[in-house]
C-alpha cells in the first residue's frame, strides 16, 4: 500500500471473485486492560505472519478505527478456503490467540467484544472508484485501472446485474 496519489478516476482491477474479511473488536470496559490489550496486540502479529507468507492467501489489509473503543481490519483474500485454513491452522498465530482470548474472556465477561464478517463477492458484483487517491481498498489488493476500461458508470462496472 503506497501513499503516492494516482491522479484521475480509477477503479480496482480485480478479475473474478473477491473475498472480503472484516474483523474487529470493541473495548466495552476500558479498565479491563488485561482482557482487551492482548486481543488488540494479536492482530498486528497475525498480519505480519500472513504478509510474510505469499501462499497464505491474504492479498491486502488495512486498519480502520471507528471510534475510541472500536478497531477493525479490512482484509482481502484470494479465497475463503485460504482464510478458513489460516484460522484453523494449529501452527499459525490465530489459533493460539483465539484460545487465549476465550480463556481470558471467561474470567472478564463482557469487557471486550469481537466480531467478524466474511463476504464472498462473485465476479461482476462489485465496483469501485477512486479519484486522486493512492492505492486504496480493493485497488490496494488488486491494482487499479482507468475507470473507462470497466465502464464510466457504476452500473456498467457492476455488469448491469
Amino acid at each position: 500500500m503506497g501513499s503516492k496519489v494516482i491522479e484521475g478516476r480509477r477503479t480496482a482491477d480485480a478479475d473474478g471473485e473477491v473475498v472480503v474479511f472484516l474483523i474487529g473488536m470493541r473495548i466495552n470496559r476500558l479498565r479491563a486492560v488485561r482482557s482487551w490489550l492482548p486481543a488488540l496486540m494479536a492482530m498486528p502479529r497475525m498480519l505480519r505472519e500472513l504478509g510474510a507468507d505469499d501462499s497464505s492467501g491474504l492479498i491486502s489489509a488495512r486498519y480502520a478505527v471507528s471510534g475510541p473503543r472500536e478497531f477493525a481490519v479490512v482484509q482481502y483474500w484470494r479465497s475463503t478456503q485460504q482464510l478458513f485454513d489460516y484460522a484453523a491452522a494449529q501452527d499459525k498465530a490465530h489459533r493460539p490467540a483465539w484460545a487465549a482470548f476465550n480463556r481470558r474472556i471467561r474470567k472478564s465477561r463482557g469487557s471486550v467484544g469481537v466480531w467478524h464478517e466474511t463476504y464472498r463477492v462473485p465476479a461482476g458484483r462489485y465496483e469501485s472508484v477512486y479519484v486522486d487517491m493512492p492505492a486504496y481498498g480493493l485497488a490496494s489488493a488488486y491494482g487499479s485501472a482507468p475507470v473507462a476500461t470497466r465502464g464510466d458508470r457504476a452500473r456498467e462496472r457492476m455488469g448491469k446485474a
